[in-house]
């Protein structure tokens, strides 16, 4: 056997290995998704509080409304507080925490409330904060101050 009819044998042997390998790892069994959703959820909306895939979870906008009566409080800050915490129980729900979040959305159609927003979101982080957009909405459902939509990544 030349060294060129070596050569040529063993690029051969490796492209093999190349394409076995690409078609183990293709075949191997992908992460099922996994729906997240609240014991005490009262309302029986056409979503789910969350979806697992892997090691990110998608979490659906939440508002907050007092769960007495079904109504956002009178104060924003408390709006806010419960909406965080709607969004805390999600997250552990899922075994993650707020510091797992990579992005946020808060919808709101009163953007002067910006900074009475972020007075009670900067109280739920350890560390850095995610990514966030505050993005002025028209109306939101049941007259909600702020919804909130996010993304969190387990580290």
């Amino acid at each position: 056997m030349t060294k060129r009819t070596a050569w040529i044998v063993v690029c051969g042997i490796l492209v093999a290995v190349a394409i076995a390998m690409g078609s183990v790892a293709s075949s191997a069994a992908p992460e099922k998704r996994r729906v997240i959703n609240l014991p005490n959820r009262t309302v029986q909306a056409p979503f789910s509080d969350g979806v697992l895939s892997g090691g990110t979870l998608y979490l659906a906008g939440r508002i907050g409304l007092d769960p007495k009566t079904n109504k956002p409080p009178e104060d924003a800050e408390q709006e806010a507080r419960l909406v965080l915490d709607g969004m805390q129980a999600v997250l552990k729900e899922a075994g993650m925490t707020m510091d797992d979040l990579a992005t946020v959305t808060v919808y709101c159609p009163d953007v002067s409330l910006f900074n009475k927003f972020n007075g009670v979101y900067r109280t739920y982080f350890k560390k850095e904060f995610p990514a966030r957009a505050f993005v002025g909405s028209g109306p939101l459902l049941f007259g909600a101050r702020f919804e909130v939509q996010a993304i969190a990544v387990k580290q």
